[in-house]
């Protein structure tokens, strides 16, 4: 009698195919690091080159030519310190970070991050970049000023720190650091040293920077292949958001005194909100290029 057994299936469904696409790290980094471009040239064309926005910025800056005394007095802090020294000293800080933390090669590209946005601002700002003479909105000082040194050296300071220090502490660095790039912002308005666009366009430009050094370095790592649609939007349409509503809300303002006021707020919660954006696409990558922790032992990286 023969005995009957169960056939085999002939295919299998194999067992990866039921495990869902890693979202793409790269594709979000990417998307900011475009994002962020955009709205950096969003903001310089809507202030810098239209009428409407001359006009509101300048009424800005007259008003607070002529301000004096506690009504500035929490913004007069900035004006005893000495850029320079701060650059130097948070440099310094970046290289003993990295070393403390034997990562050498993480060390340089915090540097590199760290002081490519400063070079590129004034660069912009001197060479490349200028505020025209647009006749219905004159009364403000002639010479360009986008995008503001402070606001980008803050920037630069806080993202170059989140960047060397361990990314489980990345989120709250930024988070942490975020009010004082805000008050940065918000005290060169009322020193009449900078315009709103002048501290969006340095936050802006640093965000871009870094984003778009994450994305190489993340690039060169296995990533996964789904593109996640929400954190793709975000990343590459909430910098131009951010740069609209601003120029919506200073514009509207009814009288000269209003949009000095939103002028205030609205550098420090843009330049928050800069920041916030970009925590999000780089809170997980990792910016060694080399992959694995370097360890300085007597003065060679390994």
């Amino acid at each position: 009698m023969a005995v009957m057994t169960p056939e085999k299936p002939t295919s299998a469904m194999p067992r990866h195919a039921l495990v869902p696409q890693r979202p793409s790290r790269t594709a979000v980094l990417i998307a900011a690091a475009g994002g962020f471009t955009v709205a950096f040239a969003v903001a310089y064309l809507l202030f810098v080159r239209t009428a409407g926005g001359q006009l509101a910025e300048n009424g800005v800056v007259r008003t607070a030519q002529t301000l004096r005394g506690a009504t500035v007095e929490w913004a007069e802090p900035l004006t005893g310190l000495d850029l320079v020294a701060v650059l130097g000293g948070a440099g310094v800080v970046i290289v003993l970070l990295a070393v403390v933390r034997r990562r050498f090669a993480l060390g340089v590209t915090a540097l590199v991050l760290f002081l490519l946005p400063l070079a590129a601002a004034q660069l912009l700002k001197i060479y490349l970049l200028d505020r025209p003479d647009i006749g219905s909105a004159g009364g403000g000082p002639s010479h360009n000023s986008f995008p503001s040194g402070h606001v980008t050296a803050a920037t630069a300071v806080l993202l170059a720190l989140a960047v060397v220090l361990p990314a489980r502490f990345r989120t709250w660095v930024l988070a942490v650091g975020a009010p004082g790039v805000a008050w940065v912002a918000a005290a060169t308005v009322a020193l009449s040293w900078h315009r709103l666009s002048d501290t969006v366009g340095g936050s802006l430009l640093v965000a871009a920077v870094v984003c778009a050094g994450a994305a190489v370095v993340s690039a060169r790592r296995p990533d996964g292949g789904r593109i996640p649609p929400v954190a793709t939007a975000v990343a590459l349409f909430g910098p131009v958001a951010v740069v609209a509503a601003g120029y919506a809300v200073l514009a509207s303002a009814t009288s000269v005194p209003a949009r000095f006021v939103a002028a205030l707020v609205l550098a420090a919660v843009s330049s928050v909100a800069v920041v916030l954006l970009a925590a999000g696409p780089l809170r997980r990558v990792n910016f060694d290029p080399s992959g694995a922790r370097n360890r300085v032992r007597g003065g060679d990286p390994r």
